[in-house]
């Protein structure tokens, strides 16, 4: 018999949105880690906010809802909100009731601003590589480096000079027409208006240059986790550096090893690294001047071998990230801002490998 195409409107709803989400829905194990983070930062949320005045965002709620923002790669703020008004996933992963309203979205990206200023990010990384930790998913032997452009959102017509002396484009209007034939234009003499922490670079010879930011992690070889997240301007010289002091955070005085693509191959690093009890296994760049700064000494042990292969799991993570995460073109801009979202993004990632390894060791 076939059915009406009728809607009647019920005056009441006996269902949560923790009765309509399945017990083995993946969201469920990532926010079981995700709470216990939450809960043990709950210090860190009680020195930002004042004990007086109106109730803000509980800024539980507010990670959360940026976590799924990642997670679900919504663009923009609005179409979060828009998202948590009628998805009884949202809801309930952010911990809204059915009745509860959402938030205005400009009220919802001012709630976020303040997190910057207590570093909720870093806090919330950390928090969740000790949760991984403690499930027996980190190595504390056997790291990667690796680092990528993050293209900035500012336009190829806000790099001008400095000095002010450029001229005039031909027409008006918000989007004139602007010619950069024959003309030199360098991070030197130049600067994006909109953007003046961006950097103009270019990822390898040949590749057209874009303002960007340069973003580096580190990983364990185990199973592919984040430990460590820097953000620095492209300068096309942070790489090292950024490496040097992420590796120096996790060695402690045990030795531990490194592994890099060629770019890393460059023998100051590779004598800092040694003085600080760090074996390099960076890929040999047998066509940099001088020769490799690997020799024999560390290409003949087995272990280099090993971390050849595994230093290339990198790529996932920063594939994973420019895809879901909303890295390949950022939203934010100034280099605080950005450094925050690549952390929390990381974090988000971890979240999501964690489950899946987790999942595979109960199969």
């Amino acid at each position: 018999m076939r059915g009406d195409d009728q809607q009647q409107g019920a005056m009441f709803s006996y269902l949560s949105p923790e009765q309509r989400v399945p017990q083995d829905h993946p969201l469920r194990a990532i926010r079981e880690i995700v709470d216990g983070v939450l809960k043990e930062m709950s210090p860190e949320f009680a020195r930002l906010y004042s004990a007086n005045g109106r109730p803000s965002i509980a800024p539980e709620k507010l990670l959360r809802a940026l976590l799924l923002q990642v997670l679900y790669t919504v663009r923009s703020e609005r179409l979060l909100m828009e998202q948590l008004d009628y998805n009884l996933l949202f809801r309930w992963f952010v911990g809204l009731n059915m009745d509860d309203a959402v938030w205005v979205p400009t009220v919802f990206s001012q709630n976020r601003d303040r997190l910057l200023e207590g570093d909720i990010a870093a806090a919330f990384f950390e928090g969740v590589v000790e949760k991984v930790r403690a499930h027996g998913l980190l190595s504390d032997e056997h790291f990667t480096v690796d680092g990528t452009l993050l293209e900035a959102w500012a336009g190829a017509k806000s790099f001008k000079r400095k000095d002010g002396k450029g001229e005039p484009p031909e027409d008006g209007g918000s989007n004139p027409t602007v010619n950069f034939h024959g003309e030199k234009r360098s991070n030197e003499t130049h600067q994006s208006t909109t953007d003046p922490d961006a950097r103009l670079t270019k990822k390898a010879k040949g590749k057209e240059a874009k303002l960007s930011y340069a973003g580096h992690v580190l990983m364990e070889n185990r199973n592919g986790l984040i430990v460590k997240t820097r953000v620095t301007k492209a300068t096309g010289t942070a790489e090292c550096t950024a490496a040097l002091e992420m590796v120096e955070e996790v060695s402690g005085e045990r030795r531990v090893t490194l592994g890099g693509d060629k770019g890393y191959d460059q023998k100051k690093l590779v004598e800092a690294l040694r003085t600080e009890n760090v074996t390099p296994h960076m890929a040999r760049n047998e066509e940099r001047r001088g020769g490799s700064a690997i020799d024999e000494r560390t290409t003949r042990h087995e272990g280099y071998q090993i971390s050849q292969r595994k230093r290339k799991r990198v790529e996932e993570i920063f594939g994973w990230m420019k895809t879901i995460g909303l890295m390949r073109k950022l939203r934010h801009r100034g280099e605080e801002r950005v450094e925050w979202m690549f952390t929390f993004t990381a974090a988000v990632y971890n979240l999501v490998r964690a489950r899946n390894l987790l999942a595979q060791a109960k199969a």
